[in-house]
């Protein structure tokens, strides 16, 4: 049975949650491969409740399945248990939730330092969430990160706790004029955090490859999206982790060769959060209209999300790094009412035609993009539930896009609930 591989294909923020949350009837595990509590999924179920979810994967609103926080995941201990506790409180049974002993822990001057630099760089900020990813993932390539299993040593715990604050504490005073760290007052603090989940810690490497050699099926749920990872996106304006189809393989300690789908998540329009390029933002009232319809404020953040147009070069290359076998395209019902829908079908840059993704980041920042006008429609298409359903100007929409991309798309969005899709055979 296979591995399967949740992918945003955009910048994030392209609905992973609804995917994951439908397919994770079809699954016995949904593991959480990437990332941190800088991410945000919003899952509507049948009933009408919508939950965020931030650091636990989808499926933990699918009775019967198991979930991960794998070893790629930095973990907020506070945020891991408050996200918990909400859980708990509205019935969602939490038992099967498991945490890789590999996964890395954000720790209280993680998020001390990503607040402070973000201020320091002023204008030339990146624009993280401020919650302590981006440190986490510095100090576990640095090779002096904490783990999720130190919370079981004390003794361990406290000499890397000890380690980290003689240098962290010298740049948040003398650089940055802020208060130093207690050693023993944050090692307290996270141990009292890790009593309470001590129970969930496992290795998950194992008993996911045991899984698959027992026949059972695993979804591999990533966060952000594809033009956010940090070797394969619009760098330097990315996350910190690998959130590609390869960083599933890396994030879950499952072999490549057991990934057998790859569906892509592809927001009908295309939206950003943070600083960075954007070749098909819009800035005038149309770029609202997507925002207001679409409800496009970032689940984590709060922020407002910028929107624009359909951009077909992202989403063939998309296709090209993550090896994308087919697509979800989500929030169609958005573009109803438009008397035609614009698709970036290239770019230009300082007047050459550009069809795939630019190589350098000043080319990146330059591109223009190139527009293909499509006729809209105006029917709600809310309560369409096969493809035939939809207007022929929405079935030509979604043929379009599956000619630019190079893939097809098995399932499409046409309201915010689990039961609004179609599904096709492709």
């Amino acid at each position: 049975m296979p591995a399967i591989v949740v992918i945003g294909a955009q910048w994030g923020d392209e609905g992973k949650g609804k995917a994951t949350d439908i397919l994770g009837s079809q699954v016995q595990w949904v593991v959480r491969y990437q990332g941190g509590n800088n991410a945000g999924h919003t899952v509507v179920l049948p009933d009408g409740q919508d939950y965020a979810l931030h650091l636990i994967p989808s499926g933990i609103l699918t009775p019967g399945t198991k979930n991960v926080i794998g070893n790629g995941v930095v973990v907020d201990p506070g945020v891991l248990l408050d996200e918990l506790s909400a859980l708990e409180a509205r019935g969602v049974d939490t038992s099967g939730l498991l945490i890789s002993a590999d996964a890395h822990l954000i720790m209280p001057y993680h998020v001390a330092m990503d607040k402070v630099t973000e201020r320091f760089l002023g204008k030339a900020k990146i624009g993280t969430t401020g919650r302590g990813i981006g440190p986490a993932y510095q100090d576990k390539v640095a090779r002096v990160g904490v783990r999720v299993a130190d919370i079981l040593d004390e003794k361990i715990l406290h000499q890397k706790v000890e380690a980290a604050l003689a240098y962290k504490n010298q740049v948040l005073v003398k650089v940055y004029n802020r208060r130093a760290l207690d050693v023993d007052e944050v090692v307290d603090t996270v141990l009292a955090y890790g009593r309470k989940f001590a129970h969930r810690i496992a290795d998950t490497r194992l008993l996911l490859n045991k899984a698959l050699e027992a026949g059972e099926s695993i979804l591999l749920e990533g966060s952000q999206g594809t033009l956010l990872d940090v070797d394969h996106g619009t760098y330097p304006f990315v996350t910190s982790s690998n959130p590609t189809a390869g960083g599933a393989a890396v994030g879950s300690g499952i072999g490549p060769t057991k990934i057998t789908r790859v569906i892509g998540i592809l927001k009908a329009y295309t939206t950003r959060v943070g600083s960075g390029p954007f070749p098909t933002e819009l800035l005038d009232a149309m770029g609202e209209h997507l925002r207001k319809t679409g409800g496009e404020v970032g689940v984590t953040t709060g922020r407002p999300r910028r929107c624009g147009w359909f951009d077909a070069v992202i989403g063939r290359y998309a296709v090209r790094v993550n090896g994308i076998t087919d697509f979800f395209l989500t929030k169609l019902d958005v573009l109803s009412g438009l008397e035609t829908v614009p698709v970036c079908v290239g770019y230009e840059v300082d007047g050459r035609r550009i069809d795939d993704m630019p190589m350098t980041q000043t080319d990146v920042h330059h591109a223009v993009p190139v527009y293909e006008e499509l006729p809209g429609w105006f029917e709600d298409i809310s309560a369409c539930r096969t493809f035939d359903d939809l207007p022929a100007n929405a079935r030509a929409y979604v043929h379009r896009i599956e000619e630019l991309t190079g893939a097809p798309v098995s399932a499409i969005g046409v309201g915010p609930g689990r039961d609004e899709t179609i599904t096709r055979d492709v």
